[in-house]
Parts: structure tokens; sequence; C-alpha cells
């Protein structure tokens, strides 16, 4: 299991069957938050601190930083990088919470920025079982796809306004799951269905669901900072199942 130390300016990888870390120093200044494994098996990294995507050859433990362009302007230099994703042509996709959506092409290490509509909020990435490419805008209240041949966003809007829409997953059919931060829902997109829309608000007197993951089952999971618990969706019976983490104020 690799991970992000933000604090500490490191990666980490865990051995579950020593419960074992080890530890990979990123670099001075350096501050990651979140990591996926590539195509090529090695982890990729979005470094708020460094402003830069970084790639960790997992044998070596090389380290190698891809710096965003510097235009001058506030929203490249100051990124803010969140999440990042891989398309089906090995292409990475990455969001910058100042406003900004990129992409990075490992064969050639080029990196490309784009203005995000409505300014600062992009968040949680994820890439559809066809090969599409979907973002969350937390401040934008919105969800957007991906043009990959003109780069631009389509922006599509949740039913609920000021919704706060934070992360998002795709399941095996290409619907698209979001937590709503603001609004404490769970909702999902379906591109393909006639009503495309449906909300489900989180079990609790404050739900405020975060990270999501869909499962190879097609079961929603997500983490809600209100319930100091993981949450558990069966899509199914639309039902919830809350597991209470016994650390108080986990975040």
């Amino acid at each position: 299991i690799w991970y992000t130390a933000q604090a500490a300016g490191e990666l980490a990888r865990l051995d579950p069957k020593t419960g074992k870390s080890h530890i990979i120093a990123l670099g001075k200044g350096s501050a990651p938050h979140g990591v996926i494994v590539g195509p090529d098996g090695a982890p990729w990294i979005t470094d708020g601190g460094l402003n830069a995507i970084i790639r960790v050859d997992p044998v070596t433990e090389k380290v190698r930083v891809f710096p965003l362009p510097n235009d001058g302007s506030s929203s490249i230099s100051n990124a803010n990088l969140n999440t990042a994703t891989f398309d089906h042509n090995g292409v990475l996709w990455f969001t910058g919470q100042s406003g900004i959506y990129g992409r990075l092409d490992p064969a050639i290490g080029r990196i490309q920025v784009f203005n995000a509509p409505s300014g600062p909020g992009p968040y949680g990435i994820t890439t559809t079982p066809e090969g599409n490419i979907y973002y969350a805008s937390l401040a934008g209240n919105y969800i957007a796809r991906i043009d990959l041949v003109s780069h631009n966003s389509i922006v599509i809007q949740p039913p609920t306004p000021d919704q706060g829409a934070r992360r998002i997953w795709s399941d095996s059919h290409g619907r698209l799951w979001i937590t709503e931060w603001n609004a404490g829902n769970l909702a999902v997109y379906d591109p393909a269905a006639t009503n495309k829309w449906k909300e489900w608000n989180v079990p609790g007197n404050n739900p405020m669901p975060y990270a999501i993951y869909v499962d190879k089952n097609d079961m929603v999971w997500l983490s809600d900072f209100g319930a100091n618990a993981i949450v558990r969706f069966d899509p199914s019976k639309e039902k919830f199942d809350v597991f209470v983490i016994p650390t108080p104020g986990a975040n």
C-alpha cells in the first residue's frame, strides 16, 4: 500500500504482511497530497508543496519531478494540487484547487495546464471504464467531463445547489459516484440514463462525506468526518451501513 505523508514530505510503502512502512523522502518543500499507481506500476503523486507531479521508481526509489509550467499566474504557480488519474492512453490527468486541471504525458514529460470553469475548486478526479475523465469541483459546486480532444471542461450541474461536490469515483457501469461535502449527500450521476441524477442524505446528525471509492462489487465506500465513520452504501438496496472509528475526531 502506497500512501503520502503530507506534513513530512514523504511517500511510504506499507507491507501488510509485516505491518511495517518503508519511507521515501520526496525532497525539501514537498507536501504530497494524492498518490495512485500508474499503468507502469509506479506511484504517481500530486505534490502541492513542490507544485509538481512526482513519479517514484518502485525498484530504485528514484524520484522524478515534473514541475508545473510557470506562466506567472498564481493559479498555476500555487495550484494546490489534489488528485490524479490515468486515461486509457497512459496520460495522467490531475486537479488543482486554485482553479486548474491538467495533463501530463509521461512519454514526453510534457505538462499542460487549463483553467477550470468558475475558478477555484477542482478536487477529485476519476476515469470511467469507457476511458472518460470526470472531476469534481468543491468550490465550484459542479462535476465536469474533460473533452480529451479539445481539453475543455463540460460542466454538469448536480440537482442540489451549493452542494460542494468533493470527490468522485466511477463504478464498473460508468456511473459517477460523488460526495457532496456541503450538503451531506451521496450522489450518483449516470451519463447513459434518462433520469441522470440521484442523491441520498448520508446518515447522522452532521454528515460530512469526504473520500469515496467504489469496489469491484460496485459497493460504494466513503469516509464521513461528521459521524467519524467509514460508510458503505449498497446501490441495489439503497442502504447505508455505518462503521464508527474507535478513535474520536479521526478525520
